[in-house]
């Protein structure tokens, strides 16, 4: 069961580092945070694994590190909508169908058809996309739009990251690709402009908790947990994510849900529950 315990405890920090994330980014650039955010979880982390990175041939770094730009350019999308949201929530659920937007990703990329499980997942989780989106008519909102283009490029993440771990060790590889995300985010910074702007003791305090509870702590947690727990219970447990989320973004933000939205939430997550279940079938 500890093993289930971590993942838990990760899909939980996980749901913290979004509240975080947009405690900061009201006063931060988002690019800004993104950089500082990843650069610092990922000198973190490098203790627990730099005698594996010394021993990682050049082919091997090159191909975590390519895939970490793939995090970095949807981790700016997602950052600024983030930025931009008055549903966290909400983003959070449409962020979670990267699970269902990979198989096709997949399908594009390296010609490998999708299972039944997809297609009888998709139609649920668009169901509940237009539940969750669709409130004011045929309206969506732009946040809405980024976040699903967020969602679009962590399934290309995901799809380029599990070969990848074929190859390096999972925290080696998350080690090289949030120091990617840090570095190539941090060099963005540079050559754009951004209006001064202070650093308040709460922001400096969520920038903490962002950063190493719910970047560096998390992720270790995830390869832990997910190293000595069936991949179906894994899938399971982090779908549980967005749960987490809605609900810190109703008791802390004071988020008010619509009743529509929390059913194409529900939708949605039914949708995710498909999927998993019938894939390991």
């Amino acid at each position: 069961m500890r093993g289930e315990f971590h993942l838990l405890l990760a899909t939980l920090l996980a749901a913290i580092g979004w509240i975080a994330s947009k405690s900061v980014v009201v006063e931060v650039p988002g690019d800004v945070f993104i950089a500082a955010r990843f650069l610092i979880a990922s000198l973190i982390l490098f203790p627990f694994c730099y005698q594996n990175v010394l021993i990682l041939n050049a082919k091997q770094v090159i191909s975590a590190c390519a895939v970490g730009l793939v995090l970095a350019l949807s981790m700016q999308v997602w950052v600024y909508a983030v930025s931009i949201t008055n549903s966290l929530s909400g983003g959070a659920f449409i962020m979670s169908l990267a699970m269902i937007i990979a198989p096709f990703t997949s399908w594009l990329f390296f010609q490998t058809r999708p299972n039944k499980a997809f297609w009888l997942a998709l139609p649920v989780a668009i169901i509940g996309m237009m539940l969750l989106t669709l409130s004011n008519g045929w309206h969506v909102e732009k946040s809405q739009w980024y976040f699903l283009l967020a969602s679009a490029l962590v399934s290309v993440y995901f799809v380029f990251n599990k070969k990848v771990t074929k190859e390096v060790k999972p925290l080696v590889s998350i080690f090289l690709q949030l120091f990617t995300v840090g570095i190539s985010s941090a060099i963005f910074v540079s050559l754009t402009q951004h209006a001064s702007y202070e650093l308040s003791n709460s922001v400096i305090c969520w920038f903490i908790v962002s950063t190493i509870v719910a970047t560096s702590l998390r992720y270790l947690l995830q390869a832990v947990g997910q190293y000595s727990v069936n991949i179906e219970i894994a899938s399971l447990i982090m779908i549980l994510e967005p749960i987490w989320i809605l609900i810190l973004s109703i008791t802390m933000l004071g988020e008010t849900v619509e009743l529509q939205k929390i059913m194409g939430a529900s939708v949605i997550f039914l949708s995710l529950f498909v999927y998993t279940k019938l894939s390991r079938q």
